[in-house]
């Protein structure tokens, strides 16, 4: 990647604090390896949770898509879903769990569109058009490619083996075209999902002070994040679709990519 491309404020990473954005919502859809060498039936969970926190979950309605993209062809998922309840510290809710299906060697980049949120804190429709990635056997085949979707995060960094204490970079898109002035949340997944419980594992950080930690995407539409802790992080650009309002209420219609970094050993 040629960073001259990026702005100043890009590479910078604009670690802003939102203090009116103190819990993110996220939607996940995980599992917790995600560089495989065996093929075999991956388990992955979908859940509109607040990881950071630890905190609230949120139900989540049949999704509208759930599929993988390998080698550019599409393996829809839907019919693997199966209804679940997932209990946070602070409450339960309905969530997913799916099977992803592992086979050839490559990438497979998992897509969630989910049905539009009610938060009624805020009285608006939330949707966050998902994005994560496993690989099988180191081999890189879709990573890099944009999926076509209606709003999407571009990795410019393999998302499956980010260095901690390195950055990623990626790349805003609505309908295929660059978004400036994004604003970009960032969340760490401090506590991750128990695949058998269906309970969060103990926490490995807090939440940040200040409240939810923010990038801005320049005027091409690319951002880049210091990437200070392993584990996984996730990126929503908050409004970035195109579609502003559902059932008559106002929409927000997020991409979001979720990514995992490892300490050099």
């Amino acid at each position: 990647m040629n960073f001259s491309n990026l702005g100043l404020g890009a590479l910078c990473a604009a670690s802003l604090l939102a203090p009116l954005a103190a819990q993110a919502h996220f939607q996940l859809a995980y599992t917790p390896e995600v560089n495989l060498q065996k093929a075999g039936d991956v388990p992955v969970k979908l859940i509109f949770w607040h990881p950071f926190e630890n905190g609230h979950v949120m139900d989540m309605g049949d999704p509208i898509q759930f599929y993988a993209v390998h080698r550019g062809e599409k393996i829809d998922l839907k019919g693997s879903l199966k209804p679940i309840t997932f209990a946070g510290t602070e409450n339960e809710a309905a969530a997913f769990d799916a099977t992803l299906p592992v086979k050839r060697s490559g990438d497979y980049v998992l897509v969630v569109e989910p049905a539009p949120y009610y938060e009624e804190s805020e009285d608006i429709f939330i949707q966050q058009i998902t994005k994560s990635y496993v690989n099988r056997n180191e081999m890189p085949t879709d990573w890099m490619e944009p999926q076509g979707l209606v709003t999407e995060i571009l990795p410019l960094n393999r998302p499956t083996n980010i260095v901690a204490g390195s950055t990623f970079s990626g790349r805003v898109l609505s309908e295929g075209k660059p978004v400036p002035g994004a604003e970009i949340e960032i969340e760490y997944m401090a506590a991750e999902p128990d695949m058998n419980a269906n309970t969060p594992v103990a926490p490995k950080a807090s939440p940040m002070p200040g409240g939810a930690v923010v990038a801005i995407s320049d005027e091409n539409g690319y951002f880049t994040f210091g990437i200070p802790k392993a584990g996984f992080w996730g990126f929503a650009a908050l409004g970035s679709g195109p579609v502003k309002e559902h059932e008559g209420k106002e929409l927000s219609q997020d991409a979001v990519i979720w990514v995992r970094a490892y300490d050099v050993e």
